[in-house]
Order: C-alpha cells, then sequence, then structure tokens
C-alpha cells in the first residue's frame, strides 16, 4: 500500500493532479509549475488532455499576486505541456539558486 506521501516523480520532481489542474515541482521551491486542462478529446474509449495551458508560478507569498505568473503557454497534449513546464523550471530554479 502506498504512502501518503507518495507522489509520481517526473525528473526528480512531484507531478500531482487535482482535478483538471496537475501541479509539477515541490511547493517550498521559489517555483512550480500548474498546468490547466482546459479540453479533452477521446482516443480509442480513453479521455486525454488536448489543450493545457500551463504556467510558471512564483511561490513566494511576499510577491503581489498579479506579479506570481512569470511565464504562461498554451500546448497541445499533456506531454508538451508537461515538456515545456520542466524547462522553465529548471531554467528559472538554476537562476535563483
Amino acid at each position: 500500500m502506498a504512502k501518503k506521501n507518495d507522489f509520481l516523480m517526473y525528473k526528480g520532481r512531484p507531478l500531482v493532479r487535482n482535478g483538471k489542474t496537475v501541479y509539477y515541482g515541490y511547493m517550498t521551491d521559489p517555483y512550480v509549475v500548474i498546468m490547466q486542462i482546459t479540453s479533452t478529446r477521446q482516443v480509442k474509449g480513453v479521455e486525454v488532455a488536448d489543450r493545457v495551458v500551463v504556467q510558471l508560478v512564483n511561490t513566494d507569498p511576499d510577491v503581489r499576486m498579479k506579479d506570481k505568473i512569470v511565464k504562461k503557454a498554451e500546448r497541445r497534449g499533456l506531454y508538451n505541456a508537461v515538456d515545456i513546464g520542466c524547462i522553465w523550471l529548471e531554467r528559472e530554479l538554476r537562476e535563483s539558486a
């Protein structure tokens, strides 16, 4: 049986889904990626993500809400969204270290 703190990991960071929103990264890091599935489609009877909005978000509580979103894009498919989100997150975390 899985522990409560076990998450799906991708490239060493947690990938957590809550409804149609997917979070990538540690919430304790300075940045995290939020992916919102805006539309889905059927592929061989399975519902898959079609359009996904990707946002690189600053987790600092002292930053104003309008300044929290560092980068934003829309991608087709969850793979493309996770790919660009991972690149953005790695670059920002490397620069902020």
